[in-house]
């Protein structure tokens, strides 16, 4: 009897020992390999994870994000799994799904570390068993225009957003699967999803873009999980070999890949952004193409700490983050240049991680504490958790957004961006030029463009793309034709446009091989601040030479902004600058002639879709263009001659699908010119109150704009005002001139300087 208990007491310890050591591991076998790494790993860690839960209940802004997220994945676990064939362009039904499916599957991986209930974990769990039946039964996807078709979405490019939310959620629930679960994942979701995305497109993966971009982090994330180091060398260094065709081209007309560039994620880390962190493809990528770069780094710097990611190319993916606010207006909104949707802003689930992780790895900048708070919401993770303490503990200081000069380019030399920040008395003053490099495939024919902006209104506008992003009734949520036809091209710019063509005659290639270069940013005049940049390739034979000034004066309700183009030339051309202001023409001071039928200005390069409304000359030195805005006043005085158009356009012609918006134009045509200069002054002024029905200073502070000294070398304007105020803004012309002594004679006054302008009074009788 003793005997026998002794062997039931034996077997029952034994059982005990068994059942423990299964609910430690949940199946889990491969005890070299859960040693090695540990899970969570990639966003969040076990200790972070400890560290959230401690903390919950006691950080406002932490357990507000948590209680929203839980509200929303709970709503999506009650209405349960779904995963359609995939059939759809973005913005159709499935594609939706799936990408809710991604989102959903991380956040739910999420909740199941922070909140110990496997309800989540099962959720994870079963809709990734539900992937991984469907995934090997599909073709590639049945929409045909994508250069690399996915699977579960029309391109690889949202393939691969899928793969890099999931692999987090599945970092999540790792221990909570068997390992039979886990290997059955692996073989037929995970590692196929992987190769496909890489080893069947290289034509993808193997190139330096936000597409690639997205496909590198995806392997990386999942070889991360998976502990797989030959992915995730694939993941940093690309395809040992890809087969391209080296004269292949994405759908957007881009290069896929140079021969000899270096491709995977360490390339695309290091190519597109420049010292500075401006991302060469635009603000509105750089904030698309800002998620996978900064999970991947937060992954990498929890999982392989020694390959210091933080630090690579001095710390430029920290860098592009304090960029990225900086290409914002007033409230927040990206400004869109090259390919970019107006009304992307800081408040994008992208800037809210990208803030985080710049947080939490970058020293705890508390200016981005602010930004945080304007937010409203903060990663689940460790850098959000840190984020959510210094908010709650008040350590937030503004962030303020100055005047400043981005490079472009891999080592800064390919021209840049330049953003001059003025306090108005209605809001912030913000100029934008851009004399970059050509921003990849979706880049524009803008040289020496720009767009301006009073407070987050846009008063000198850049149309930015044509496309309404995963809105299926246009062209299915993709980019519409006019996005070639309109967007891209030069007359679509603020800028100068000759002989009706666009630069490098609208070839990607050409436009590829040069960038305009910087002559002078100065921000440090509390009075004047100055952008000036020279085109010389994009019309060979021509030099254009733009100088743009914003200046604070006493005899004017805002700051102004000076505006002068400088045009050489080997031969006669015609010139056209157009403005594209925003808001209800108000008056001129010349005559002009409405067409009774419209007809559109020209039949290509963009003319096509601008309808001619109206054109006139002016017998003054002056033509002045007034309209209204947003309950403010605006004027345009340009420096015309007889010979000079000026004409009203707007946008619409040829748009048979009513893809594009009508929106109006000014063009000041210079026709059978070789050298020439436009000269114009843009003021922001009065305010009309729609309920008292006054308006306040609606009229122009302009007298008179004149040229009263030019040549090759220097340039001098004088402005006259309406209370018999007369400045002198002189400029040199050359850069050899830069650092030394002036003169100039004008009306028997000679005028000394040092250094490249100098603003002064004139006193006249």
């Amino acid at each position: 009897m003793f005997l026998k208990n002794k062997v039931q007491i034996a077997f029952i310890v034994l059982v005990i020992f068994s059942a423990s050591c299964k609910a430690q591991t949940k199946g889990d076998t491969n005890a070299k390999k859960i040693k090695k790494q540990e899970h969570p790993s990639l966003i969040l860690t076990k200790s972070g994870v400890e560290s959230i839960k401690a903390q919950l209940g006691n950080v406002p802004l932490f357990d507000e994000t948590l209680a929203k997220v839980k509200a929303e994945v709970d709503a999506e676990i009650l209405a349960g799994i779904e995963v359609p064939i995939p059939k759809d362009f973005s913005g159709g039904y499935t594609h939706e799904r799936h990408k809710k499916n991604f989102l959903i599957l991380q956040k739910a991986g999420v909740l199941y570390q922070i909140l110990d209930d496997e309800l989540y974990a099962n959720y994870v769990k079963d809709m990734l068993m539900a992937y991984a039946k469907l995934y090997p039964t599909l073709p590639v996807h049945p929409q045909t225009r994508s250069y690399a078709r996915g699977k579960l979405f029309w391109q690889c490019l949202n393939d691969s957003n899928w793969l890099v939310y999931v692999a987090q959620a599945y970092d999540c629930v790792y221990n909570y699967l068997t390992e039979k679960e886990r290997n059955h994942l692996e073989k037929n979701l995970f590692k196929p999803f992987a190769d496909f995305i890489s080893i069947n497109n290289p034509q993808f993966f193997n190139r330096v873009h936000n597409h690639s971009t997205w496909g590198n982090v995806a392997v990386g994330m999942i070889a991360l999980v998976m502990d797989d180091a030959k992915l995730l060398d694939r993941a940093l260094h690309g395809l040992k070999t890809d087969n391209i065709d080296p004269d292949a081209k994405d759908n957007d007309g881009g290069f896929i890949k140079k021969p000899g560039q270096k491709v995977g994620f360490l390339a695309n880390l290091e190519e597109p952004f420049s010292p500075d962190g401006y991302y060469t493809e635009g603000p509105y990528y750089q904030r698309y193409a800002m998620y996978p770069f900064l999970v991947f780094a937060e992954a990498l710097q929890n999982v392989k700490p020694e390959l210091k990611i933080f630090e690579y190319k001095d710390g430029v993916l920290l860098k592009s983050i304090n960029t990225l606010l900086n290409l914002t207006d007033a409230d927040g909104n990206f400004f869109p240049l090259n390919d970019g949707q107006k009304g992307m802003s800081y408040y994008s689930r992208e800037l809210v991680s990208a803030v985080n992780i710049g947080y939490f790895f970058g020293g705890n900048n508390t200016n981005l504490l602010s930004i945080a708070k304007q937010q409203g919401e903060v990663q689940l993770d460790d850098s959000g958790l840190a984020v959510a303490i210094g908010v709650r503990n008040g350590l937030e200081t503004p962030f303020v957004k100055k005047s400043i000069n981005l490079s472009d380019g891999k080592n800064g030399d390919e021209g840049g961006v330049a953003i001059l920040r003025f306090p108005g008395s209605k809001g912030e003053l913000s100029l934008v030029m851009k004399y970059s490099a050509q921003g990849l495939s979706h880049g524009h024919y803008d040289k020496l463009s720009f767009s301006y902006y009073e407070g987050g209104c846009e008063v000198i506008q850049d149309y930015g793309m044509a496309r309404f992003v995963n809105i299926q009734q246009k062209g299915g949520g993709n980019y519409l034709k006019e996005n070639t036809t309109w967007a891209k091209q030069t007359i679509t710019h603020n800028t100068i446009v000759q002989n009706e063509t666009s630069h490098f005659n609208g070839d990607f290639e050409t436009g590829s091989l040069h960038h305009s270069e910087i002559y002078l940013f100065d921000a440090s005049n509390p009075k004047v601040q100055l952008i000036s940049a020279k085109e010389t390739n994009a019309y060979p034979g021509t030099e254009i030479h733009r100088t743009m000034a914003l200046i604070k004066n006493d005899n004017f309700e805002n700051s102004f902004l000076l505006d002068i183009v400088k045009v050489t030339s080997e031969n006669e051309n015609q010139y056209d600058l157009p403005y594209y202001y925003m808001g209800q023409l108000m008056s001129t001071n010349f005559d002009y002639e409405t067409a009774e039928s419209l007809k559109p200005l020209g039949n290509k390069n963009g003319y096509q879709h601008l309808w001619k409304e109206a054109s006139g000359k002016t017998l003054t030195e002056n033509a002045q263009v007034s309209w209204f805005n947003a309950q403010r006043f605006y004027t345009l005085t340009t420096i015309t001659s007889k010979t000079d158009e000026l004409i009203f356009a707007r946008i619409g012609a040829n748009d048979p699908n009513f893809n594009l918006r009508k929106e109006p134009s000014f063009i000041i045509r210079k026709p059978n010119s070789k050298d020439t200069y436009f000269v114009s002054l843009l003021e922001s002024h009065g305010h009309y109150n729609p309920v008292d029905e006054i308006a306040t200073n609606a009229f122009s502070s302009v007298k008179n704009l004149k040229v009263v000294y030019s040549d090759h070398l220097y340039m001098a304007i004088e402005i006259e005002t309406k209370s018999n105020k007369n400045y002198l803004f002189l400029f040199s012309l050359n850069d050899q001139s830069k650092t030394s002594n002036h003169q100039i004679k004008i009306d028997d006054i000679t005028y000394e300087w040092i250094g490249v302008y100098k603003l002064t009074e004139i006193l006249k009788n």
